[in-house]
């Protein structure tokens, strides 16, 4: 195809978001808007007049931008001419209207057609010490090469020339050319034999190449270059590898790029946009959903694995037109095709994926502000937004391919889903518990993690730290409750596109998209915003089932109700539980409404946070025996020796996860590899770092040891020894007679991975799965385990490691007569921030019923001071249940400061103050 159908194909592909505006000169080319034209709806007539328009206007534009390349040009409106300097897109737009209102002089050789086959070929190369291209001065540009591939060879010879010759126009050209069609763009840079063969033919002089031999450089005869390009590609889905050069591609990429921005950037935007829309297009339209052929997705792959290797591109059109687009077709890929350039991204790409990312933050972060000021629209609704947001899901999964990963075999728990096992720890066997039973059905594996055959739980380190990934004005903007109205719903579209293609479900699945579904890119405060839906849910409809009930004759019993004593708090506690399990353990899913005994009060959230925490103490406190205490790391750990019984341990896990599901939290101090198990996976050897620091950094010294001299040096056999919580030793052998089997150099790797088995999986089996039963019954038709990361899940248990008073003054709001100028105020921030930490812990205790920082941070409190009538000697109340500090308004700082520390010293018990 030669310069001038190459140029045409862009008028046509950017007419319609020009057309409307030809009959205004108010508004600059570069800036319509395709999405209000109306083209479709003229007569044919005025249309072609209108495209005829457009067209000359670009020719202008084209002029003032990049030249028609005839050094002997004279137009006074040519860059080529050398009359007047190129001029940026927007001014050129804005000058070529104008040009064309007035039937100034053009160009007509700008975009020339392409040199006859009688007439003798122009030199292309001199040497390769030189690289120029050399064109002759007699000819026009229409005498200039086209390529139906590229190499680094051929783009280093274009940019020489091109700064050489002070004229750009062939390095414009091309980048039309090659990037705006995806069979030439995915003939580029790649690793098979006539790449080799192109850059042989570089390295000679091709000024005495004979004219078939120069044919078959250009890709213009049937036995040519790209005849071999198009032979079949052998190639396996499931591969990391590819035929993409990279190293070629990336100095090809700076070649360019070390040009001032405004030579390329628009050509590669212009480019970028046809090559999306075209793609867009053919995913649709030519593969109609079907399960794809590799060989004919396999050109869209590595179309965009060139693509985004690109570096950034500083143009903010980039960002905002051609990227949207990019990301739009990407997304009509098939998952397989995707989970491809997931793979490939995580082998020859890590150094790429900040650039990509930031892009991606910038047009969703981009979007997302825009989007405010349509109130209707929900982000939910935003096309560039969802396929941006589907192109980082991708990323993120490629960024923990590329970091490192556990095998799937080694951290896969059988007793996970296992019938038999939960029928072992129930608290009855011969009880049938519904609500205890795994409903996965609901929550389908997502299906690019189900193509690449990975969990990222078992990634210990990712490339980039995951919260990388989080878009915090996104998380801030979004609605949630829109998105989890299309949560469920979205989640089976998601499922359905795993077993077919992605272009079959694309419509369906963008009109229900929820960011739910893609969690990576919300903060942990945001999604758990979306679980308290879900559970809030959950519990209303235990209520109307409780009304309709009640209309039979049954009495009403919408909570979950718990009576207990202060004195009597654990065992209380864990008899009503078990008398719910027994009874009715469908209450578990209602609202939890706790009442001490000789207290008067209602239950607004504030009692139930002083009973989580008072019994969190009694339970984790070593004297009680069921949890170790570990004072290097300062967690809790099972007791793999407790007198107390499995069902002990499921009424644990069951107020751990009555806790979550209440949305309250607790002083727990787990090591992560607990949160790994709840979520099905086994303790590994890393996991030590975390629980057990000492032995982790004995074993890993073991494993570092590469002389011969292991069994002289360490003296270890395959029988370990520990201390029990008792005082007494306590042997184990790893393997059969393993106080006879020396660590060596050779099975040091195996010691090593029994061992920890052992401490962290076999030793507390029995605790553990008890434990992690009573945690199922609450939680697991939540969406829980798909929305929140180990990590993640650490902080929506204990809360935020975040301790900022600052945040909490910021977000504080006032009431009755008081506001932030207020004396006494100022008085109260004084005294906040003067105290310790502990102190400081107190405070927000006393003021919300927990010392506990919430996801996200203090700001999320909204503590409220209120004033609670004059100076008198009362000391401070507090509303927990609503985060409401009652203030009088006390006549000194003195005064205050006693006040206050009385109460927080002194605040535990309903109306003991």
């Amino acid at each position: 195809m030669n310069a001038n159908e190459n140029q045409n194909n862009v008028v046509d592909a950017t007419s319609r978001n020009i057309a409307q505006e030809l009959q205004s000169t108010e508004n600059p080319v570069s800036e319509f808007d395709s999405e209000n034209t109306s083209l479709n709806r003229l007569p044919t007539s005025e249309l072609m007049k209108r495209v005829s328009n457009m067209r000359k206007i670009d020719r202008f534009r084209w002029m003032l931008t990049e030249g028609c390349g005839n050094s002997n040009c004279d137009n006074e409106n040519c860059v080529s001419s050398g009359k007047i300097k190129p001029l940026n897109p927007r001014d050129a737009a804005a000058l070529a209207l104008h040009l064309y209102h007035i039937r100034a002089k053009v160009c007509e050789t700008s975009r020339g057609s392409k040199v006859p086959r009688t007439q003798s070929p122009t030199p292309l190369f001199t040497t390769l010490e030189s690289t120029n291209l050399n064109f002759s001065n007699e000819g026009s540009e229409s005498s200039a090469p086209e390529f139906k591939f590229l190499t680094e060879n051929v783009v280093r010879a274009i940019v020489n020339t091109c700064q050489n010759e002070s004229r750009y126009s062939l390095l414009v050209r091309t980048i039309m050319e090659i990037f705006s069609k995806t069979d030439k763009l995915a003939k580029s840079f790649l690793k098979i034999e006539q790449t080799q063969r192109f850059n042989d033919f570089t390295s000679r002089n091709l000024t005495v190449l004979e004219k078939e031999t120069l044919r078959e450089l250009e890709g213009e005869t049937e036995k040519d270059v790209d005849s071999l390009q198009n032979s079949k590609i052998s190639f396996d889905w499931s591969s990391e590898e590819t035929q993409i050069d990279f190293f070629a591609l990336r100095k090809s990429y700076q070649s360019v790029f070390q040009l001032p921005s405004h030579v390329f950037e628009s050509s590669f935007i212009r480019a970028l946009m046809l090559l999306a829309e075209n793609t867009e297009m053919e995913l649709k339209v030519e593969l109609k959903g079907k399960l794809c052929n590799p060989e004919d997705v396999e050109k869209y792959v590595i179309s965009f694995l060139i693509v985004f290797e690109m570096p950034a591109v500083g143009n903010p059109e980039y960002v905002d037109r051609a990227l949207p687009q990019l990301c739009r077709a990407m997304s009509y890929l098939p998952y397989s095709a995707l989970a491809r350039i997931c793979r490939v991204w995580a082998r020859h790409c890590q150094n790429s994926f900040k650039n990509i990312l930031e892009l991606l933050h910038q047009l969703i972060t981009a979007r997302t502000i825009d989007n405010g000021d349509e109130k209707r629209r929900h982000l939910q609704d935003n096309v560039d937004i969802i396929s941006a947001t589907k192109v980082m899901k991708v990323l993120y999964y490629a960024n923990a391919l590329a970091g490192k990963m556990e095998s799937p075999l080694n951290t896969k728990d059988e007793d996970y889903d296992n019938p038999e096992v939960d029928s072992k720890y129930s608290l009855f066997p011969d009880t049938d518990l519904r609500y205890s039973v795994y409903q996965g059905a609901l929550f389908a594996e997502d299906p690019l993690a189900a193509e690449l055959k990975i969990d990222l739980i078992d990634c210990i380190k990712p490339y980039i730290p995951f919260s990388e990934f989080y878009n915090e004005p996104l998380s801030d903007t979004i609605e949630m409750d829109k998105d989890y109205t299309n949560y469920k719903s979205a989640i089976r579209l998601e499922t359905l596109g795993a077993s077919s293609s992605r272009c079959d479900s694309k419509t369906v699945s963008d009109k229900f998209f929820s960011f739910m579904t893609h969690p990576f890119i919300l903060t942990p405060a945001t999604k758990t915003l979306g679980l308290f839906y879900d559970n809030r849910i959950r519990m209303y409809s235990e209520r109307r089932i409780c009304v309709l009930q009640s209309m039979n004759g049954d009495p009403p019993n919408p909570y979950l109700k718990l009576q207990v004593r202060r004195d009597h708090l654990i065992e209380d506690a864990l008899m009503r539980l078990e008398l719910l399990c027994y009874e009715s353990p469908q209450d578990f899913k209602k609202q939890l409404m706790v009442e001490f005994e000789g207290e008067q009060g209602m239950d607004e959230g504030g009692i139930s946070k002083e009973f989580f925490q008072l019994i969190v103490e009694e339970i984790f406190n070593p004297d009680y025996g069921m949890f170790t205490f570990n004072a290097d790391s300062q967690i809790c750990w099972f007791n793999s020796v407790s007198f107390e019984n499995d069902s002990q341990y499921t009424l644990i896990g069951l107020i751990i996860g009555l806790a979550i599901y209440n949305n309250i939290i607790l002083d727990v101090r787990f090591p992560m590899v607990v949160y790994k198990k709840l979520l099905g996976k086994k303790g590994t050897f890393n996991d030590l770092e975390d629980s057990n620091p000492v032995l982790y950094n004995s074993l890993k010294c073991l494993l570092e040891h590469q002389n011969n001299d292991v069994e002289e040096v360490y003296m270890q056999t395959f029988r370990i020894s520990y201390r029990d919580p008792f005082g007494s030793i306590v042997y184990h052998d790893l393997l059969p007679d393993g106080d006879k089997i020396s660590v060596t150099l050779c099975n040091k790797q195996q010691f090593v991975e029994l061992y920890a088995d052992f401490l962290l999986n076999k030793s507390i089996a029995k605790q553990f799965n008890a434990f992690r039963k009573g945690f199922r019954v609450v939680t697991d038709e939540s969406p829980l385990k798909f929305l929140f990361r180990p990590e993640e899940i650490e902080i929506l248990v204990c809360g935020s490691k975040n301790f900022n008073l600052k945040e909490l003054q910021e977000s504080t709001r006032y009431d009755g007569g008081y506001d932030s100028s207020s004396t006494i105020i100022k008085y109260f921030w004084e005294f906040a921030h003067s105290l310790s930490h502990i102190n400081q812990r107190k405070l927000l205790q006393f003021t919300t019923g927990s010392d506990r920082v919430p996801v996200g941070g203090l700001s999320q409190l909204h503590m409220i001071i209120a004033k609670n009538g004059p100076d008198s000697d009362r000391l401070p109340t507090a509303h927990t249940c609503f985060n409401v500090l009652l203030l009088p308004e006390y006549s000194t700082k003195e005064k205050l400061h006693d006040r206050l520390m009385k109460a927080i010293n002194y605040s535990k018990g309903f109306g003991m103050l």
